[in-house]
């Protein structure tokens, strides 16, 4: 079946494994896509909606009752062990999938990981990297919205595979890959950003205190377009 570009996206940075969890599953359609293309052994489908885990346990029922799929309804890591090959979590915040990797019952840093938070970025990359993992791909795509994938993994099973650089506190904020590369889905980001704050600026009676911070929030964004910024 069509995927949407989002889903598409997430597929594409999915690495061969033994076991797949697919967190917060939502439609299965990633964990199809594992399964049909013999990418793992084994999905586990974990969600917390009882109605979203029956739409992925309708279109995974095959691999169901061939045991190469399981369902779990539950919070966060529930159900799923860390001794898991692969973890994606896609659609969530930030801070909600901190909150899942911090769990003090079930959380932990997946061997590898794709997120796919919808803000709070910035939260995610310092949790990532101040609590054993690295971060080996962290870009902008679009498709109608823009959306950040941070794809990494945990030092202690794969050693340091990537920069070790410290990230500076722009790297935190944009993504170490978007200040490098400059891809078009985030250069456009960007400029709705600044264009955004622009029309803010326009507003009447707006207080200086706000007028000063847009004003430096613009600089900011215009700094990282001319690679000022790093």
């Amino acid at each position: 079946m069509g995927y949407s570009k989002r889903i598409e996206t997430l597929c594409s940075l999915l690495k061969r494994t033994d076991v797949f969890a697919d967190v917060g599953c939502d439609h299965g359609y990633c964990s199809q896509y594992m399964l049909e293309n013999g990418l793992c052994e084994k999905a586990i489908l974990s969600d917390i909606s009882k109605g979203s885990l029956a739409k992925a346990e309708t279109l995974l029922a095959p691999y169901i009752r061939q045991g190469k799929a399981v369902s779990v309804l539950g919070d966060g890591f529930f159900g799923v062990p860390e001794s898991v090959g692969e973890v994606l979590i896609a659609g969530m915040g930030g801070s909600e999938i901190i909150s899942i990797l911090s769990d003090k019952k079930y959380g932990f840093m997946p061997r590898s990981f794709v997120f796919q938070p919808m803000h709070d970025g910035e939260k995610l990359r310092r949790y990532i990297l101040e609590n054993g993992g690295y971060i080996e791909r962290d870009f902008t795509f679009e498709d109608v919205k823009f959306y950040d994938v941070i794809c990494g993994g945990n030092v202690k099973y794969h050693g340091q595979v990537c920069d070790e650089r410290p990230y500076s506190d722009a790297e935190y904020e944009f993504g170490r890959e978007n200040l490098t590369l400059m891809g078009e889905a985030f250069v456009q980001r960007t400029k709705k950003q600044i264009a955004n704050v622009e029309k803010y600026l326009k507003r009447p009676n707006l207080q200086e205190e706000s007028r000063v911070e847009l004003l430096k929030k613009k600089e900011r964004l215009e700094g990282v377009l001319a690679g000022e910024i790093k």
